[in-house]
């Protein structure tokens, strides 16, 4: 006598292993969306932590303690400076933040900036911040100069840091 699995066993089982296979399925899309998520949440934490570092290397590393801060109106300045950092392998560029059209920019250049003229050519490169409400900057009268500063972003962390320069 044969023995084997009748029709309905096979059909059974068929059934059994498709519901299993749809919720392990459900169970994999959830786990991509949820990956997806998360990694735009580190690339926005990566993004605010390097805009950090780059301003407190910036502001730290001032080459002869020598800052220019103009108030360009009430809720913005821009500063002048040269500084040890740099982002595009420059030696001791000269670096300008400068907010214009509600957009924070990081200038860098081998030439000094003489006014806060943005014109976007080949003497500086620029680097994006993102847009700001307000960017302040406030500079101790001590010995030894630190800076506060201040930035609101619109969709983005605020950023408010003190820096002592070496």
């Amino acid at each position: 006598m044969k023995r084997a699995f009748t029709l309905i066993e096979m059909i059974i089982s068929i059934s059994i292993l498709s519901i299993m296979m749809i919720f392990l399925y459900q169970s994999y899309a959830l786990l991509n969306s949820s990956n997806l998520l998360l990694k735009d949440e580190l690339t926005t934490i990566q993004s605010q932590e390097l805009k950090k570092k780059v301003l407190f290397l910036d502001f730290s590393m001032i080459i002869n303690n020598k800052a220019n801060i103009i108030n360009i109106d009430a809720k913005n300045n821009a500063i002048f400076l040269q500084s040890k950092n740099s982002i595009h392998n420059k030696i001791n560029p000269y670096i300008t933040y400068i907010v214009k059209d509600s957009i924070l920019y990081r200038l860098e250049s081998f030439k000094p900036f003489l006014k806060p003229n943005l014109r976007f050519g080949n003497e500086f490169v620029y680097d994006s911040f993102g847009e700001v409400d307000s960017f302040k900057i406030y500079k101790s009268k001590e010995k030894n100069i630190s800076f506060l500063v201040n930035i609101n972003f619109k969709n983005q962390n605020n950023i408010s840091m003190k820096i002592n320069s070496f």
